[in-house]
């Protein structure tokens, strides 16, 4: 697959982490996009990924949503668990580099009043007190107690004599 944008990468990761048991929506890709690199992508280049990576055969609209091909999962597979999204992201632009496209596939057409209707709807949801959870967990601060490495037992209370 030649060139390779950043945005492509981005929408296969975003697609790979919001569709994992159903078809992903619009709305919980630009969540999962905006996590990522926290910032949004232009609904033009947005509507430009959808296209390309559908006519090369990684992403297919699937019942109201969006969701990888077979080929996109095996792009995805074997990706470092603890790796920064920059690095995942680099990794899966490596991957669609070295990517041949097979046979010929239908575009993914996606509408860019829809993808301008789900950041709006994505920003408003920021600002309420719902909670996301797309959001990473946050890391200690302190340094925590790891379970197994015991402590010096404390001295025993020194009796009293009457």
């Amino acid at each position: 697959m030649h060139p390779v944008h950043d945005v492509d990468s981005l929408l296969i990761l975003a697609t790979a982490l919001s569709s994992k048991r159903r078809p992903a929506e619009l709305v919980e890709i630009v969540s999962a996009a905006d996590l990522l690199q926290k910032n949004i992508p232009n609904e033009a280049k947005l509507v430009e990924a959808f296209d390309r990576l559908g006519k090369c055969g990684l992403i297919k609209a699937e019942a109201g949503g969006f969701v990888l091909t077979d080929a996109a999962q095996v792009i995805v597979t074997g990706l470092p668990r603890k790796a920064e999204a920059a690095e995942l992201l680099f990794a899966i632009k490596d991957r669609l580099s070295a990517y041949n496209v097979k046979g010929e596939h239908a575009g993914v057409t996606v509408d860019p009043a829809d993808v301008t209707k789900a950041i709006l709807a994505h920003r408003a949801s920021e600002k309420t007190t719902a909670k996301n959870l797309l959001v990473p967990k946050p890391k200690p601060q302190a340094e925590v107690h790891k379970p197994g490495q015991r402590q010096r037992k404390p001295m025993p209370a020194r009796k009293r004599k009457d």
